[in-house]
């Protein structure tokens, strides 16, 4: 039973940064803008809520920080995409790779340190029944805060007039821009809201889930978050299921390794990454659903007439 409520923790840890960052890009494709470098400020924002935590020695001064610098990274996106006019795809692609150069260069000092142990929530009598009590009343508090991230979006989305406003952004942005609504505005807006989750999904990374700095930490978890927002639909209760089921696949690799099974651990761990390759593949075999789903105007530039 103990093994069991190890793997179920595991896979709450697992799937908490995946939550941030994939609901952070459902938004931003909600708006119609197609942001591929999501592990670029993932990684950005795990090295700067380390750093911050570190030289402030507050967990929360680096949780600011990780959304603060993921924010920037997406502003950076939103200048050269929506008012440079720059390709949506290769611009995506180059914060990554700046991203991940950037992080590696600036984290060489952070080397070999670790970060402090985050407190987790205790409610007496709750925490300590059998079972439930670890589950469901012993995490840290950005596991609960990913969970809110998802039902405030799904809320926002369908029953605020900027939530309504976003997603005709995504679907008509001249028909949008015809009745008034400030469209790059409103994009600038989704783009450094999706950057603050995926920074803080970094965060999540080195402040608790690895509570270290190791190059390259976000190991594609970047691209496995843009691959949930498609599985998902582009709706954000289905994308916090895909985030633990993809969660399920990284510890059952893990726990696999340790039970001692007969498969070379490379093998295993690739696993999450097939899985989404898998996904990607079914989804793509049915091409007239995937269009009905998707945001019409996703990853076109919008021109703005007088």
């Amino acid at each position: 039973m103990d093994l069991l409520v190890n793997i179920i923790l595991g896979i709450i840890i697992a799937a908490t940064p995946l939550v941030f960052a994939a609901i952070g890009e459902l938004i931003v494709e909600k708006s119609g803008v197609l942001n591929l470098g999501v592990e670029g400020m993932m990684i950005v924002g795990a090295l700067a809520g380390f750093a911050a935590t570190i030289e402030l020695g507050s967990f929360w001064a680096g949780i600011a920080a990780a959304a603060l610098a993921g924010a920037l990274m997406a502003l950076l996106f939103a200048v050269l995409t929506q008012s440079l006019l720059a390709n949506q795809v290769a611009t995506g692609l180059a914060l990554t790779m700046f991203g991940l150069g950037l992080a590696a260069l600036l984290g060489q000092r952070y080397s070999g340190k670790s970060a402090p142990e985050v407190s987790k929530l205790h409610i007496p009598g709750l925490s300590e029944l059998p079972i439930v009590g670890p589950i469901l009343f012993g995490h840290d508090a950005m596991v609960y805060m990913a969970i809110a991230l998802v039902a405030a979006t799904a809320w926002f989305l369908k029953n605020t007039r900027q939530g309504l406003v976003i997603r005709a952004i995504g679907e008509n942005h001249d028909a949008a821009h015809a009745i008034g609504h400030p469209v790059i505005l409103y994009r600038y807006v989704a783009l450094m809201f999706g950057g603050a989750c995926a920074g803080l999904g970094g965060a999540y990374l080195s402040l608790v889930q690895t509570p270290f700095w190791v190059e390259n930490m976000t190991a594609g978890r970047g691209w496995i978050a843009l691959a949930l927002v498609v599985f998902s639909a582009w709706r954000p209760w289905w994308s916090f299921m895909g985030a633990y089921l993809f969660g399920g696949i990284t510890i059952i690799q893990l726990h696999g390794q340790g039970m001692g099974l007969d498969i070379e651990p490379q093998l295993l761990a690739m696993l999450p990454y097939i899985a989404t390759i898998i996904v990607l593949v079914l989804i793509s075999s049915d091409r007239t659903k995937a269009r009905l789903n998707a945001p019409a105007n996703l990853g076109q530039t919008f021109f703005k007439s007088s």
